[in-house]
C-alpha cells in the first residue's frame, strides 16, 4: 500500500516523468513517506538537503532568505517537487520550507537518484535536459524584472 502511494506520488510529480515505470518503481521502493505537522520545518535555509520531497497532500510555505529574498509563497499542488536540484547537488538551500497544514510527503534520497542516473545514461541525459529547460523557463520569467531594475538604476 505504501509503495503504491509512493509510486503514485512519483508518477504525479512532473520532474519524474523523465523516469520510466521501472525507474519510478525503484525510487518508490527507496523513497520514504514522511508526515509533517503544521509549522514543522521541512528544509531550513542554509542547510544541505539530502534529497528532494514530493508533496502528496497538504500545504507548504516557501520563504526565501538572505540578501534580495523575495516574498514567501505557498505550495499545495500534489506532485510538487521540493528541491529538485538537491537530487544532484549537495548545496545549501536558500529557502526555508515549512508545513502550513498537516503534510504527507515522499522523500527521495539523492544517493538513490544518483545511483539510478549512473546506471542509465539515457536518464542522465533526460535529467540534464529537464533541469536546463526548467532553468531557462525560470530565467525567462525573471528577465523582465531584471531589465526593470536595471533601467531604474540608470
Amino acid at each position: 500500500m505504501i509503495r503504491d502511494e509512493a509510486d503514485a506520488a512519483l508518477a504525479q510529480a512532473k520532474f519524474f516523468d523523465i523516469c520510466d515505470d521501472e525507474q519510478r518503481r525503484m525510487l518508490a521502493f527507496v523513497g520514504d513517506r514522511r508526515h509533517f505537522d503544521p509549522d514543522a520545518v521541512i528544509y531550513q535555509a542554509g542547510t544541505v538537503p539530502q534529497g528532494a520531497y514530493i508533496l502528496i497532500s497538504g500545504m507548504l510555505k516557501a520563504k526565501p532568505e538572505g540578501k534580495g529574498a523575495n516574498k514567501s509563497y505557498a505550495i499545495s499542488e500534489p506532485g510538487s517537487v521540493v528541491s529538485v536540484i538537491a537530487l544532484i547537488l549537495d548545496r545549501p538551500r536558500l529557502v526555508t520550507f515549512t508545513a502550513v497544514t498537516e503534510c504527507a510527503m515522499l522523500f527521495v534520497p539523492r544517493q538513490a537518484f544518483l545511483k539510478l542516473v549512473q546506471q542509465s545514461p539515457d536518464l542522465a541525459q533526460r535529467a540534464v535536459a529537464r533541469i536546463e529547460r526548467d532553468l531557462d523557463s525560470y530565467l525567462g520569467a525573471i528577465e523582465p524584472i531584471g531589465r526593470h531594475l536595471r533601467s531604474g538604476e540608470s
